[in-house]
């Protein structure tokens, strides 16, 4: 497991919070939030799995084989996300979007899933990085409004 941050986070704004109902909660209402990332995996090879989180880094729901760990992946992405943000900010170019690592083993992506929330996907090296790009945003899309009036906002 990735060690737990306890210092102080840098000043400024924080992120959106999701409301503590939703974060972590393993038991969502929503079964479509499910759906959409097991779909996701079935639907582009190489794809091992997919974590929707908060942008605070706190886990909603995964589709993820063992041994990968969805606290890890949602941490993560909020950090990507942080990064990512940044970088935004100051090069002028809007909201942050996505993300993409590439290893030597494969692929880690973060999509923006409306103001609260990120979609982190795992896959292998072998993945169609273009198809996933194409196919995930929309995924996102589809989450933000599931997810919607939980938040009260999209």
């Amino acid at each position: 497991m990735l060690p737990r941050r306890t210092a102080v986070p840098p000043a400024g704004p924080p992120p959106p919070r999701l409301p503590p109902s939703l974060a972590g909660n393993p038991s969502l209402p929503y079964p479509a939030i499910g759906t959409e990332l097991t779909e996701l995996r079935l639907q582009i090879p190489g794809v091992q799995g997919s974590v929707l989180g908060g942008v605070d880094g706190l886990r909603i729901a995964h589709d993820l084989p063992a041994p990968l760990n969805p606290d890890d992946l949602a941490a993560m992405a909020a950090t990507a996300f942080g990064l990512g943000r940044q970088v935004s900010h100051r090069l002028g170019q809007g909201a942050f979007r996505q993300s993409t690592v590439r290893n030597d083993g494969g692929y880690f992506a973060v999509y923006a899933v409306g103001a609260h929330a990120l979609l982190s996907v795992v896959g292998t090296d072998t993945i169609n990085v273009a198809r996933l790009h194409l196919h995930a945003p929309p995924v996102a899309d589809r989450l933000a409004t599931l997810l919607a009036p939980a938040v009260g906002t999209r």
